[in-house]
């Protein structure tokens, strides 16, 4: 008997050792990517390589797992690590703090990889990924927009090419059908995103409140959208529900 023994009743000891054996990369460790890393930890996922460069701030509070009080400032990176260990002390967790680009997707091999989620928000940085697991042959699951939705039950998983109305997957569509990529795993809704009620007292731009080592502040970003408690965590939450099965190979009934 162990913490993961009621997993254990669904996927059995063969599905268990294929998680404890996986080695999983997570790019985004926010709202989506904290949850789909929780879900990861508690579902035994033995390895899991974090990478984001950053920190938490109070403005996470409101949807970010590994967000408290308490870890202000801290790297999301390293809270999540946390996280983990706390769940399976046993698992090998490696943090990686840099933004990914196209600039730096140099210092992440995709080949050492058996699964790659990608929850990042910048559509440069998600693009470079799938290629890059396209390249390497290795499975990747994306999460779309989940800025100003709030229909948690209207994400459903598509391929890529099949998805209507979310403005990123329009873009990547578009994008990948330029590059030669055949189709993607990805998490999306058809619900027109709500439009953001900003004042002067939530406008980040004009009060960012970032911990002073943040490099990327929210002055420097393009755009900050509205969020809440929900819509990020059910989507982490379908992705890590995809890549453990496609790893216990549980569809296919192994």
């Amino acid at each position: 008997m162990d913490q993961f023994s009621r997993t254990r009743m669904i996927f059995g000891e063969d599905g268990m050792s294929k998680l404890f054996d996986a080695k999983v990369a997570v790019f985004g460790i926010g709202g989506v990517g904290g949850y789909a890393v929780e879900a990861l930890a508690r579902s035994g996922v033995g390895q899991m390589d974090l990478f984001d460069d950053d920190r938490i701030c109070l403005t996470n509070l409101n949807r970010q797992i590994h967000a408290t009080m308490g870890s202000i400032g801290q790297y999301k990176t390293d809270a999540a690590k946390k996280r983990i260990l706390e769940i399976n002390p046993d698992a090998l967790v490696n943090t990686f703090n840099i933004f990914y680009i196209p600039d730096t997707s140099e210092q992440a091999d995709l080949s050492r990889y058996d699964y790659v989620i990608d929850a990042i928000d910048t559509i440069s940085g998600k693009i470079e990924l799938v290629v890059k697991a396209y390249e390497c042959s290795v499975p990747i699951i994306s999460s779309m927009s989940a800025g100003n939705k709030i229909e948690a039950a209207s994400f459903e998983v598509a391929d890529i090419f099949a998805t209507s109305v979310c403005p990123i997957a329009k873009v990547m569509r578009h994008e990948l059908r330029r590059r030669g990529i055949p189709g993607l795993k990805v998490v999306y809704s058809k619900e027109s995103a709500a439009a953001a009620k900003e004042t002067e007292e939530t406008d980040c731009k004009m009060n960012c409140i970032c911990p002073p080592e943040t490099v990327r502040k929210c002055t420097t970003r393009r755009q900050i959208p509205g969020s809440n408690a929900f819509v990020p965590a059910v989507v982490g939450l379908i992705i890590a529900g995809e890549v453990v099965k496609d790893i216990t190979r549980y569809a296919d009934g192994a």
